[in-house]
Parts: C-alpha cells; sequence; structure tokens
C-alpha cells in the first residue's frame, strides 16, 4: 500500500519521479512529484517539483495521474508550476511514477518551459 511509504528521510532516498504531498507555498499542501535529477537529489536542500490538481484544464503542460501513483482520484501534474521544495517540507511520500509517465512529464516540462525552439 503506497500510504505506509515513509516519509523524505534526510538520507536522500526520494528519486526523480516520486509523488510526496509538500507545502508549495502559495499552491498549498498538496501532492506533488519531484523533476529534479536523481544525481542532484542527495546533494540539494530543496528540490524542483510539479504540482498535483484536480483542476483539468487539458492543455499539453498537464500529465494525466490517478491511483496508480498513490493519489485519492484522477488528477494532473501541471508542468506550468514547478516549484522548489525544501527537503524538510515534503511530508508523506504517495508512490511514484512509471517510465511512461515520467516520459509524459519530460514532454511537458518541454513545452510548459519552450525548450523544443
Amino acid at each position: 500500500m503506497v500510504d505506509s511509504l515513509p516519509r523524505c528521510p534526510a538520507s536522500g532516498v526520494t528519486a526523480r519521479g516520486d509523488v510526496y504531498d509538500a507545502d508549495l507555498g502559495p499552491h498549498g499542501n498538496r501532492p506533488c512529484v519531484i523533476v529534479t535529477r536523481d544525481v542532484a537529489i542527495p546533494v540539494l536542500n530543496a528540490l524542483s517539483a510539479v504540482a498535483v490538481t484536480s483542476t483539468v484544464r487539458g492543455h499539453l503542460a498537464e500529465v494525466e495521474l490517478d491511483e496508480r501513483h498513490g493519489l485519492d482520484h484522477v488528477c494532473v501534474a501541471n508542468c506550468d508550476v514547478v516549484v522548489n521544495v525544501p527537503k524538510a517540507l515534503l511530508g508523506r511520500r504517495r508512490g511514484a511514477l512509471d517510465a511512461e509517465s515520467l516520459r509524459r512529464i519530460d514532454a511537458a516540462l518541454k513545452v510548459a518551459l519552450a525548450l523544443d525552439g
């Protein structure tokens, strides 16, 4: 059961694609997807994350997520909302994205950050 997964420990076992509850400042307490590259996670104090929301707009910078990723219902990772989250503000680990969902996050980040031209 994903709800029993541990909180982000100081030892840095968090990985890119993990889904955590976190305090996202002005975006409130909500799930987020860690998008920091794995090799940087152990040495950083804050990680880049994409906010997860149940507000679905249907644009190319969104990636649909659901119970398979540790969430309570169908929602989206909104790659237009990328925030830096101090590790100390990461709460419960909900789950992780599968390889295909992580590829979709990569594509949505390219759209959101205008990296393709």
